[in-house]
């Protein structure tokens, strides 16, 4: 439950992707879940003898590639009910920050940096291009 994400996330943070980040860091926020509950209620879980064989079984399920438990939480379950990070500066058009807010962080980062790269009419370009592909279809 430790050794083997610490490894996987020290590959991570030196991968160029940011799906591994993504799992990595959502295993440790679980993990962390996971512990909290565990020192919350220690005295109930004291009694059950089945709790440690519980935990590993979920754990497992969060760190073993094969699962890629923690991603699927986060993509089923945390993205769609928490919203951090959806505070969109207010330097943009309000057409450009609507469809910013829609993005998630790492794509929003992208398009910041194509923003200040090409400036803010490409973008209004490509944003246009989207809506009228959106409409045909």
């Amino acid at each position: 439950m430790l050794l083997y994400p610490l490894y996987s996330s020290m590959r991570a943070i030196e991968s160029p992707s940011p799906l591994d980040d993504q799992q990595w860091l959502t295993y440790w926020v679980l993990y962390s879940f996971i512990t909290l509950f565990e020192l919350s209620c220690w005295k109930i879980l004291q009694w059950l003898p089945f709790w440690p064989y519980i935990k590993l079984v979920c754990c497992m399920w969060l760190v073993l590639p094969i699962f890629n438990g923690a991603a699927y939480v986060h993509e089923n379950f945390i993205r769609k009910h928490v919203k951090v990070g959806s505070h969109v500066s207010s330097n943009y058009p309000q057409n450009q920050r609507k469809a910013l807010q829609m993005m998630s962080l790492d794509a929003r980062k992208a398009v910041e940096r194509y923003i200040e790269k090409y400036g803010p009419d490409a973008f209004d370009k490509v944003v246009r291009a989207a809506e009228r592909e959106a409409k045909k279809h």
